[in-house]
């Protein structure tokens, strides 16, 4: 089991050697594996990044952020600008159906709506809007179309989860509600429980993933 000073020191390390990321922009403090990054960085993108930066690193129980965005001059863009990218992006995706998704854009701040089929779909268009220039966050309220029974989405999951964490898979509890699965249970790292996660919302049907899920120490 790490220490939070062993912690502390890889997520610093992780952060260096992530060529997305300032990482002198970026503090780091560690108490009872919780994580929090503060400081600001000059995209919305290179924010991401040290989110998935910290994420990786074993050892780290949760993660607060509270980086700011501080858009240099250059990067300066109207929120019209900024929703006509938007626009084209969507035009141009093969992934997503047209006029499926809503945009609006304030302050910098991308907020997306509509509903889509599939969550690869969701998280494509996400992260495609994500690395633009002149954004400051992006607000996802995409919903999913239901396609399967509650009771074939558990034994989706279920079954998913034994091919991508099998060590882990006997150890994660799976509810379903409608839509919404509810993942508990302890995993080895945070690694092992993103990977659930992402099993989960990748499953045909859900909407929303609660993540109960907790670190082994």
């Amino acid at each position: 089991m790490k220490t939070d000073m062993q912690v502390k020191q890889d997520v610093t390390d992780e952060l260096k050697w992530d060529q997305s990321v300032t990482a002198l922009e970026i503090g780091v403090e560690v108490n009872d594996g919780i994580v929090t990054l503060a400081g600001h960085v000059a995209s919305y993108s290179e924010k991401w990044h040290a989110e998935a930066a910290a994420q990786r690193v074993s050892g780290v129980r949760a993660l607060a952020v509270e980086i700011d965005v501080v858009l240099p001059g250059t990067s300066q863009r109207t929120d019209a600008d900024i929703a006509s990218s938007v626009e084209n992006i969507l035009q141009w995706s093969t992934y997503v159906p047209n006029d499926h998704i809503k945009v609006m854009v304030e302050g910098g701040w991308i907020t997306l709506s509509g509903e889509l089929d599939w969550e690869y779909q969701r998280q494509a268009v996400v992260n495609s809007v994500s690395h633009l220039m002149g954004v400051r966050g992006v607000s996802d309220q995409i919903s999913l179309r239901p396609a399967m029974s509650s009771r074939s989405i558990k034994s989706e999951i279920e079954a998913a989860l034994v091919r991508h964490t099998r060590e882990n898979a006997h150890n994660v509890q799976v509810e379903v509600h409608d839509t919404s699965v509810t993942l508990s249970g302890t995993v080895d790292n945070w690694s092992d429980r993103e990977l659930a996660r992402l099993t989960a919302y990748g499953t045909p049907g859900v909407r929303k993933v609660l993540n109960n899920i907790s670190i082994a120490w």
